[in-house]
């Protein structure tokens, strides 16, 4: 069989030689060129399985050959080699398509952990069947899945915004399932639920007598991840401090456990995620400026159910498969009529709210079919402002509070209690959900 052959663009001729070198001990063939020019030619000429550029080249830079690849040979990852601190070079990289990139001076250990990583890109996706599922036909979902399946073959970080329910942990798990790194774990973490003292331990990991009750070494979310990806959820959520050590591992790709003294290497893709505008949590001072530009490499935005209602039926079909599979036993029928209730909702808790709502309809069905008063819809939000008694004659905070009390508890009486299930229907974190109860008096409900 013959060897994954690699192109090494580079104007000097040492790092050339380093490059190859490295190479050729894995066992790969290469072919090196010191231009733009010379890396179009071979290019044009056969198909790489790789390819290293520089990001300055002397008729041009590594962005050129990054755009003949993406033009010429789409299935061939390209890698770019840029100066040490130059991020923003790598991230323009990222952006116009490059698989991944590498900071000089070159770490072999990068190199090899990178090299092994490409090559194992498929040359097209292909979604199995025990792979996670983003339901619907409607052009919103046709477009969300054409994305993924090009995020699927990069190594770009990236952010996926919209609001809670819309199934953002989905499209994390498709982006990680149909690319290299498939075989390798998928560590989701919600940021908004872990205790911030807990959260350096959490993250890096800890070493035996760190602190009490660390009896025990133990690796922390990035070493868990490790080969594989890892999914922030509610990043948003995370307190400035953490931000500044999150953004210390990033940069350099090493973590140091709480306690230890040497820092570990990581090799982890960056998938993270939030309801909240993060460009709004920078501006408020929030958020950190340098972090948000290196977790949001690329955006995905999932667009809300009332966007694509033409999945409603698909998706409840696949509700009711789920249940009648887990309990055995066959399920009412929805009828036309409740079908057009749940298109006309407008679903504030998105996919979410719509599997909640089925379950308890299903749960609570006598008969053999589902009508529309069975699906025990909430009322449309923005009624007229003379069904709220008594707005005209409250100060506005007042007012306010009522509404989001009212709010409140409808979404504890809609989930039995459950504040966990309650945040999510409300598109809040566990965190925030618990201070509003604490404010507005409710944290007995």
């Amino acid at each position: 069989m013959t060897p994954p052959c690699i192109l090494i663009v580079d104007d000097e001729p040492d790092i050339r030689e380093v490059l190859e070198l490295a190479l050729l001990r894995m066992g790969l063939e290469t072919a090196t060129a010191g231009d733009v020019a010379t890396a179009r030619a071979l290019l044009d000429q056969r198909r790489f399985d790789l390819c290293l550029t520089d990001m300055r080249l002397p008729d041009g830079e590594g962005l050129d050959v990054v755009r003949h690849v993406a033009e010429k040979s789409p299935s061939t990852p390209v890698a770019v080699i840029t100066a040490f601190g130059s991020t923003e070079n790598a991230i323009t990289a990222l952006k116009a398509g490059a698989f991944d990139y590498l900071m000089k001076p070159v770490k072999l250990e990068v190199l090899r952990t990178l090299v092994k990583t490409a090559l194992k890109v498929p040359e097209r996706p292909q979604a199995g069947a025990d792979q996670p599922r983003l339901i619907g036909e409607s052009g919103p979902m046709r477009q969300i899945r054409a994305t993924i399946e090009k995020l699927a073959r990069s190594q770009a970080p990236v952010f996926i915004s919209g609001e809670s329910g819309t199934g953002k942990e989905v499209a994390a798990r498709l982006v990680h399932a149909l690319g290299p790194r498939a075989g390798r774990p998928f560590v989701a973490v919600n940021c908004g639920a872990i205790p911030e003292n807990l959260m350096e331990s959490e993250f890096f990991g800890y070493r035996k007598g760190a602190f009490t009750g660390a009896d025990a070494d133990r690796e922390g979310f990035f070493e868990a991840a490790s080969g594989g990806t890892l999914f922030l959820d509610e990043v948003a959520e995370l307190p400035m401090p953490m931000q500044v050590k999150l953004l210390r591992a990033i940069q350099e790709r090493r973590v140091r456990r709480v306690g230890g003294v040497e820092e570990e290497p990581v090799d982890v893709r960056l998938i993270s995620a939030s309801h909240q505008d993060l460009g709004r949590a920078v501006e408020a001072g929030r958020f950190r400026h340098d972090l948000y530009y290196r977790l949001n490499v690329i955006e995905m935005k999932m667009p809300p159910l009332r966007d694509r209602q033409d999945d409603i039926p698909a998706l409840a079909e696949y509700v009711a498969q789920r249940l009648a599979s887990s309990t055995g036993q066959p399920l009412p029928r929805l009828t036309d009529e409740a079908v057009r209730a749940l298109k006309r909702y407008a679903f504030p808790g998105n996919v979410r709210e719509l599997e909640n709502i089925l379950e308890r309809a299903y749960a609570l069905c006598d008969g053999d079919r589902i009508n529309a008063a069975d699906l025990n819809l909430a009322p449309e939000p923005g009624g007229p402002a003379e069904e709220v008694p008594g707005r005209a004659e409250m100060p506005l905070q007042d007012y306010l509070d009522r509404v989001e009390r009212d709010a409140i508890q409808e979404a504890l009486r809609r989930t039995g209690g459950n504040k966990t299930a309650a945040a999510r229907l409300l598109g809040v974190t566990f965190r925030s959900l618990r201070y509003r109860l604490e404010r507005l008096g409710l944290e007995s409900a």
